[in-house]
């Protein structure tokens, strides 16, 4: 499937898929089998929400919880900061080698700075998009990112459903991308990644899904399975 084909006249192979759990849905009490699992299974990254209950109106997992992973298992952390001001804490975290790191455009006046300071760190960073943020936004990061996350749902709690027009701006924010020169950069998704979504979502340009309780950790059947 050529995405951006009929813009730019030129076939762009796609980028392999890769899965990220989101372990906000984790059953804590089933943690070290749940990692065992996505170890068996080939999971890529390990998707982490921070959320500081001032950004999004949630509060969840947190610094100590990303060294309980890292010291548990080799998967690399996909850290998701739903906080603000992630540029004064960003230190907090530990960022390793190889993790990719998202922040939100609209959690720092300088995200510029803030993305510059994950790759300092050894990170990959991410400029995350809320559903109503446009492309736009990233004429000025461009060459400070190596992904871009979209929100397909608004940000803050699992379990919602996608917002109806995000296939949309996932095809959208691909032809943006090829067309500025920047093919390498990955396009995550999170938010909705359901079985039935999926595929569209993989047709329209994503590569990193975020699965949560509508596909990895769906009820009624084995997790190795979903």
């Amino acid at each position: 499937y050529n995405i951006g084909k009929e813009h730019f006249g030129k076939v762009e192979p796609m980028k392999p898929s890769q899965l990220a759990p989101s372990m906000m849905c984790v059953d804590f009490a089933e943690m070290t089998d749940t990692l065992r699992c996505f170890e068996a299974q080939g999971i890529e990254y390990l998707h982490v929400d921070i959320m500081d209950g001032e950004f999004v109106s949630n509060f969840t997992l947190g610094t100590d919880f990303c060294k309980y992973l890292r010291s548990h298992t080799s998967i690399p952390l996909d850290l998701h900061l739903m906080i603000n001001r992630p540029d004064n804490k960003l230190p907090w975290f530990g960022i390793r080698e190889g993790e990719f790191v998202s922040v939100h455009w609209e959690s720092t006046p300088h995200i510029q700075r803030t993305l510059t300071m994950i790759r300092d760190l050894g990170g990959k960073p991410m400029l995350a998009l809320n559903p109503a943020t446009p492309i736009e936004v990233l004429d000025y990061v461009l060459d400070d990112v190596d992904g871009v996350l979209l929100m397909t749902v608004t940000p803050g709690f699992a379990g919602q459903k996608m917002v109806p027009c995000m296939p949309e701006k996932i095809r959208n924010t691909r032809a943006y991308l090829d067309s500025h020169g920047r093919e390498d950069v990955r396009i995550e998704v999170d938010g909705n990644v359901s079985f039935v979504h999926a595929g569209e979502m993989r047709a329209a340009g994503a590569d990193i899904f975020v699965g949560g309780t509508s596909s990895i950790f769906a009820k009624g059947t084995p997790m190795a399975e979903n």
